[in-house]
């Protein structure tokens, strides 16, 4: 009998993530990408033992590069062996604390949240009923970039605005990244040897999109991220924290309306505006190498603005235990990660500057040294917790 297989969605508002992953398995036998979808360059890269394959889906939609992946996973004679699907879901508001089985009332909950992330939630509900029609037996599971943060205090989610913000229209800090939190702070456990119930972690999962979150005892008590994904740290093109006053005079002097400062926060800032060259990091490390002062400048902000979130993370923990970097930039940006723990010493930690340059392209572990709390790099794996929680939600043991 063929092992059970978890379809992994990710339906972004032009693009399509997939991983076919047989359960308990933290590698997918089969991935890829659907990008540039309705244009006219729409395609779907599949990616499976060790090799690639492209397929024009010109002008195709979701709907077309989905049926494309299911499709692909029938000419392998796979299809038949596929059990469940789970979805990524960026926003579960207050309603979800956890993943869900999807039900009629879970979606219409969904689609109720789409008011707090408008470029996501109705992305995420197209793949949900996209894989309904093509695949309608088949359980369906959402897991929230949002739900591991729910454990936050209120002194750690609310604004200081009006309470009736908040009561009439949800207007709180969520944060975002959960399924990535969630997974890091459970390695760093087992690969620290902690005391599951007794300790304090902070996790900085930095990409284009970057945050960092508190962990105490297994539960994020603070987040960087806010009521949207723009909140907290520098970022690739987002420029994380800004103060709001400037916003009228920035709008005032460049004649922008509310969309137009909406464009430059999430646009047009962050690496990309700080260094006038790019939002890559790999890009701006090169540049500054070789004396492009705008990339220096651009990751000198990066790492201060990230080492001063981290510090007032741990004020909500009772000690610091340790600090993890992951993500796309934590994962291989030695130079940064060097950056902002130098600016970290008042912690106790120290780097181990071989450990940290080791550390990049897949390799993990711990990049500090003596007494004080470790640093360390985990690989995160968010398509391997969706598909654990798709598994165990629909039921499935293998």
């Amino acid at each position: 009998m063929s092992q059970s297989l978890i379809l992994v969605i990710n339906c972004g508002s032009s693009s399509l993530k997939f991983g076919l992953f047989p359960v308990g398995a933290e590698e997918p036998t089969l991935s890829g990408l659907a990008e540039c979808l309705g244009d006219a360059d729409s395609r779907v890269v599949f990616k499976a033992d060790g090799k690639k394959s492209t397929l024009a889906i010109a002008g195709g939609a979701h709907d077309q590069a989905l049926e494309a992946v299911i499709e692909h996973i029938r000419a392998r004679g796979e299809l038949d062996s596929v059990v469940a699907v789970g979805h990524r879901v960026v926003h579960g508001g207050e309603r979800f604390h956890a993943s869900a089985l999807i039900t009629p009332e879970v979606e219409t909950a969904i689609e109720a949240c789409a008011a707090l992330a408008p470029l996501h939630n109705p992305a995420n509900l197209l793949g949900i009923r996209v894989v309904r029609a093509c695949l309608p037996a088949l359980p369906q599971v959402a897991v929230f970039d949002t739900a591991f943060h729910q454990t936050m205090p209120r002194a750690a989610y609310l604004y200081a605005l009006p309470m009736k913000l908040y009561r009439d229209h949800g207007v709180r800090r969520y944060g975002f990244h959960g399924t990535s939190h969630r997974f890091v702070a459970e390695a760093a456990v087992a690969e620290l040897g902690l005391d599951a119930a007794d300790h304090g972690i902070v996790i900085a999962h930095l990409g284009n999109g970057a945050s960092a979150a508190a962990i105490k005892n297994g539960a994020s008590v603070d987040t960087t991220m806010g009521m949207t994904p723009l909140e907290g740290l520098v970022m690739g093109t987002r420029s994380g924290d800004v103060d709001p006053g400037s916003l009228a005079y920035i709008g005032e002097k460049l004649g922008l309306d509310l969309a137009g400062i909406d464009k430059l926060l999430n646009k047009e800032s962050g690496l990309l505006g700080l260094s006038e060259l790019s939002n890559d990091c790999r890009t701006l490390e090169e540049a500054a190498a070789e004396g492009h002062e705008g990339s220096i400048v651009a990751l000198e902000v990066f790492a201060h603005r990230l080492a001063r979130h981290i510090g007032g993370l741990a004020t909500s923990l009772d000690r610091l235990d340790a600090v993890v970097f992951t993500g796309g930039i934590g994962e291989n940006s030695d130079k940064l990660r060097a950056m902002t723990l130098a600016k970290l010493s008042a912690f106790g930690i120290e780097v181990d500057a071989e450990a940290n340059a080791r550390c990049t392209r897949g390799t993990a572990g711990v990049i500090s040294r003596g007494n004080g709390p470790k640093a360390m790099v985990i690989n995160t794996n968010e398509e391997f917790v969706i598909a654990c929680d798709t598994a165990e939600l629909a039921g499935i043991t293998g």
